[in-house]
């Protein structure tokens, strides 16, 4: 098997050509198409895609089958992220080191070219010639769950409600655990389906992947306070700024910390239950204390 790292790059790479190519194609006003594919072409980890591609791989299949739905996931995220910025919204004027979407775009064509995307995400899949027509009901399913009032959205609002008031740990995994952790447990599922893994294979991968979500928030959190802005591409502190709870001010810095890693052991011992060739989504959870951004 090849490096972690190069596996990274190649997935990304792969990935991020994909999603261009199909924007490119698209029927739609060039404004529209510009606004969207300056987001998508943002940067940013695509760890959700890599993870269904990471899954592929645990399964010895091939990447091509659940390519479209990992880029689907993406669109999904990006338009999340677009609409996050506004200033109705968390009001950013810069992701990922670059101006935001409305910023450059105007706050109408930046909600047009979210809204563009997150629909776009459907047909990716159901456009694809590679999976069975169960395979794509199930996975569209899968996607408009994680991503819609149960899911993501809901999340979205329960954080938003959650402002300028004292969270208790259990309310802030409950927000997370929406917000960040069903779209990284749709990505793992979607590798799933495409891998024709069993129920019980598919139950493992999903507690994997809520685990991993919410360590990755808490990493976020730290990251907040420990972090470089040059390299998270946002200012640091934001989250005091904007009296936010977050894991370090219920738990503080260190125990925030070894919350992180709890829940990362937590995440390897589900994944310890897949008879396959874990070891890149094993890496994945590893990635997530390590990163700087």
């Amino acid at each position: 098997m090849i490096g972690f790292e190069q596996f990274l790059r190649d997935k990304k790479k792969m990935v991020e050509e994909r999603m261009i190519t199909y924007l490119h194609q698209i029927d739609a006003p060039a404004t529209l198409k510009d606004a969207m594919l300056y987001s998508i072409s943002a940067g940013g980890k695509r760890l959700r895609p890599i993870l269904a591609l990471a899954v592929m791989e645990s399964f010895q299949k091939e990447s091509l089958p659940v390519l479209d739905a990992a880029c689907a996931i993406e669109f999904v995220h990006t338009y999340s992220l677009i609409h996050d910025d506004l200033p109705s919204m968390d009001d950013d004027d810069y992701r990922r080191g670059k101006l935001t979407s409305h910023k450059v775009f105007g706050e109408a064509q930046a909600i047009l070219a979210g809204d563009a995307l997150l629909t776009e995400s459907f047909s990716f899949i159901t456009e694809n010639e590679h999976l069975s027509s169960d395979q794509k009901v199930r996975i569209v399913s899968i996607l408009s769950r994680a991503a819609g009032a149960s899911g993501m959205v809901g999340g979205q609002v329960e954080d938003l409600e959650g402002e300028n008031r004292e969270l208790t740990l259990n309310e802030l995994e409950s927000i997370h655990e929406k917000k960040t952790g069903k779209m990284l447990e749709c990505a793992c599922l979607l590798g799933g389906v495409a891998a024709n893994a069993s129920l019980v294979e598919l139950e493992a991968l999903q507690l994997y992947a809520r685990h991993v979500g919410i360590a990755f928030q808490i990493q976020d959190d730290i990251l907040d306070i420990t972090g470089n802005q040059d390299e998270l591409g946002k200012p640091i502190g934001s989250d005091v700024a904007n009296m936010k709870t977050t894991y370090p001010k219920i738990l503080g810095l260190e125990g925030a910390k070894q919350e992180m890693e709890n829940h990362i052991n937590l995440a390897l011992e589900h994944l310890g239950k897949i008879n396959r060739d874990t070891g890149i989504l094993a890496s994945i959870a590893d990635y997530i204390i390590k990163r700087n951004h």
